[in-house]
């Protein structure tokens, strides 16, 4: 069982097909969700699933937390997300990574991303934060670059 950090080959797909919209104003919804070192999880995984997320605690429940601050930006012929930083608060849990996945009808909970964190990282009666890296072309979340 291994997380390994991709970018779902089912949501290249999707994009090309017009399915997946980051759109800040009128834009698809987005969620994280976090799994424990016993998830398979890569380029492979299609879509979210609750096998070996973390268990339900605080403000964290199966399914994870949604994603807000969504905003797209090109340069230098790179496209780019950004996410604004996601925090579970009052939670004692240990995960090994997380998946993006859009949580719109056209494409019911399909995976986006999987970030894979290196190492367990814990929380004890305390917050998770997941921190997004910078909004720039050489950092951010998603990056697209011919």
């Amino acid at each position: 069982m291994a997380i390994t950090q991709a970018i779902a080959n089912a949501f290249k797909k999707q994009l090309l097909e017009g399915d997946q919209n980051f759109s800040s104003s009128s834009g698809d919804k987005f969620k994280l969700a976090l799994y424990t070192s016993s998830a398979t999880l890569n380029s492979a995984t299609t879509s979210f699933t609750t096998t070996n997320e973390v268990a339900n605690t605080g403000t964290y429940a199966s399914g994870g937390g949604a994603l807000a601050g969504q905003n797209t930006s090109i340069a230098s012929g790179v496209a780019i997300v950004e996410f604004a930083d996601l925090s579970f608060t009052g939670v004692t849990l240990t995960a090994r990574g997380a998946m993006i996945y859009n949580t719109s009808s056209a494409v019911t909970n399909a995976a986006v991303a999987v970030l894979d964190f290196g190492a367990d990282k814990t929380a004890t009666s305390g917050t998770f934060t997941i921190q997004f890296p910078a909004f720039t072309t050489a950092a951010a979340i998603l990056r697209i670059s011919g």
